[in-house]
């Protein structure tokens, strides 16, 4: 995904934002306690991003890089606005950055409530697929290494995969509108 972003494909550029954006709004606020100003950082972020993506290179770990990078235009941003708090208040506060009981309680039920529904899709999925799924994600296999342990073609585990994912896709999609349409 990281490759065709840089490339200038939307879709990815799409695919990053709504999976970090909530991350992002989440420690920006616990940062700098504000959440306009971390709405405001992370719209300059992404606007950043998407203007300088030719410009970046390699990255052993997406996540990681984007996590720097937020937090350093956070830095940044906080230092220019000092009308929201002073930098070296700011470094003083994260001995003050706590989590609540409430957040914890709220993260472990969400995350007991994604298992269930990635196991359903998962299961949902043919026999084939799912062993491709898991040799490759829970495994850690590579693609050539499946084709020997499930006696295919490389070509066949590639094509196994690319199905799983568009089903996979489709139901998370449709699960996600349902979802919106129920609340």
């Amino acid at each position: 995904m990281w490759h065709l972003f840089v490339g200038g494909d939307l879709n990815a550029f799409s695919a990053l934002f709504k999976e970090y954006y909530p991350l992002f709004h989440n420690y920006g606020f616990k940062i700098c306690g504000n959440r306009t100003f971390t709405e405001d950082c992370l719209q300059d972020f992404f606007i950043y991003l998407y203007e300088n993506r030719e410009n970046l290179g390699e990255v052993n770990s997406v996540r990681a890089y984007l996590f720097i990078s937020f937090r350093r235009a956070m830095f940044k941003a906080i230092k220019k606005e000092r009308v929201f708090t002073d930098f070296d208040e700011y470094v003083d506060s994260l001995s003050r950055f706590e989590f609540s009981v409430e957040e914890i309680a709220i993260e472990q039920e969400f995350m007991a409530i994604q298992t269930k529904m990635v196991a359903k899709i998962l299961n949902n999925l043919s026999k084939r697929e799912r062993e491709v799924i898991y040799l490759k994600y829970y495994s850690g296999l590579r693609t050539k290494e499946i084709s020997e342990v499930m006696d295919i073609s490389y070509q066949s585990v590639l094509n196994t995969l690319q199905k799983a994912f568009v089903k996979l896709r489709k139901t998370v999609e449709s699960e996600a509108i349902r979802n919106i349409l129920r609340g």
